[in-house]
């Protein structure tokens, strides 16, 4: 079942997400390391948790922060607040049903703004794994228990809320988009959470001092303009439209985007003998132009800008940082207040 000669996950990553992982938990687990090494979730290392955007920069190759790694952590986050092995298996599985680039299929599905529109097959990919199945079999864990996080709100609650995903991604996507934390940094704002009860009376990660929750948003939302910026909403149309014309011309099929790493994907549109294909893929990863627009321009690759408005307001004593603290609010409310076009548009 295990990897042969590595029967521990967090001794074969890189230094960085170990130390990374020590923060969010001082003991890893042990019962993770077979979940973590069965196909289904093995497949998630070769997919990037920035979807296709990442693959326009220029040491794309290098440095992926998976779909695998960040799975991981968010399990770590569970684990950490409440050693609930059921929750924290939960959240490791969340995003088993994430094809290569992430959220390209939901953009196609027209879900482009709550971009959960895949979430139903988790249950399906695990009942289909005989490794997960047998598993679950020998810990006595019902599926029922572990194939939707959506149940344990530690994992994952509504927009503004903190939970264990939100907060990993704001952490990592931070890292890697705009090196906006240190660990040391990530370390002082994860110490000072805690749980706590919301207004509505559900568990749910916050802040015990103001300071460090301003300081956590104040961070954050400089993450937040990035994910609904034309760039990035055009790359995974772009990505869509490239593979969509490689699945019509038979050089590759849906199925192979839960078959493939993105890498490999890549490497088969670069390689593609149909010229079109390539030229256009070698086309749009040379654009850096992104044009916004209210009328859906005619002729250009335009596209919708209705995506998910990622943000968080967390708790501090009880109530929502927006509505105790000046620095905080306006951090917030500065993000909404960016104005969004209902389109983009490249001159492709």
């Amino acid at each position: 079942m295990l990897k042969e000669k590595c029967k521990n996950y967090i001794d074969e990553i890189d230094e960085m997400t170990r130390k990374y992982y020590k923060i969010l938990s001082k003991d890893f687990p042990e019962f993770l390391n077979e979940y973590i090494y069965t196909e289904e979730m093995q497949r998630l290392d070769g997919i990037n948790q920035i979807c296709g955007a990442y693959w326009k920069k220029p040491n794309a190759f290098e440095d992926i922060y998976s779909v695998l790694k960040h799975s991981v952590a968010v399990a770590l986050i569970v684990w950490n607040f409440t050693h609930d092995k059921i929750q924290t298996l939960s959240a490791l599985f969340h995003d088993i049903s994430s094809p290569a680039f992430k959220h390209l299929l939901d953009f196609v599905n027209g879900d482009s703004e709550k971009q959960e529109s895949l979430e139903d097959n988790t249950e399906n990919i695990i009942r289909a794994s005989k490794e997960i199945m047998e598993l679950l079999k020998r810990d006595k864990i019902e599926i029922d228990k572990i194939s939707d996080y959506k149940i344990y709100p530690i994992a994952d609650n509504d927009t503004p809320k903190l939970s264990a995903d939100r907060l990993e991604y704001t952490f990592m996507n931070g890292v890697y988009y705009i090196n906006a934390w240190t660990l040391e940094e990530i370390k002082e704002i994860y110490d000072n959470i805690i749980i706590a009860e919301n207004e509505d009376g559900v568990q749910e990660l916050a802040f015990e001092d103001i300071e460090i929750a301003e300081k956590f948003v104040e961070v954050a939302s400089k993450l937040w303009p990035l994910w609904i910026r034309a760039e990035d909403t055009i790359t995974v149309y772009a990505f869509a439209r490239v593979i969509g014309k490689m699945c019509k011309a038979n050089y590759m099929s849906v199925e192979d985007l839960y078959n493939l790493s993105e890498k490999q994907i890549v490497n088969l549109v670069k390689a593609s003998k149909d010229k079109e294909i390539s030229d256009l893929f070698s086309s749009f990863m040379n654009i850096n132009e992104f044009f916004e627009t209210d009328e859906e321009t005619k002729g250009k690759f335009c596209v919708s800008r209705k995506v998910k408005r990622r943000y968080i307001n967390p708790l501090v004593n009880n109530k929502r940082v927006y509505d105790i603290s000046k620095k905080a609010k306006e951090n917030i409310d500065g993000y909404f207040n960016i104005k969004m076009t209902k389109y983009a548009y490249i001159d492709w």
